[in-house]
């Protein structure tokens, strides 16, 4: 039997902005929803790629956030990251 990829794992509903909202305000880091109405207030709304990639962004934080490896990658030290660095430009 060969490993299956994860298709179960929770991702809220984020296809429109009340969607995105909850998301934020219950599966968003601290600040997250907050920040968003702070951008797209001052957005141009007209301007709906600046809309799109102020949604993208905030979307893509609420994915992070239930992401286990990018949630321990942002949980690493800075010492840890720069071991790491030098490991690898040492092992040239």
């Amino acid at each position: 039997m060969t490993a299956q990829p994860d298709h179960h794992r929770f991702t809220p509903p984020m296809l429109t902005l009340a969607e995105l909202r909850s998301a934020l305000g219950t599966w968003g880091f601290p600040g997250d929803l907050a920040a968003f109405e702070s951008e797209l207030a001052e957005a141009d709304l007209d301007d709906l790629t600046q809309v799109r990639e102020i949604t993208q962004a905030y979307r893509h934080r609420v994915l992070i956030r239930y992401d286990p490896k990018a949630m321990a990658a942002l949980a690493r030290t800075t010492a840890d990251v720069e071991d790491e660095l030098q490991r690898k430009l040492g092992a040239r």
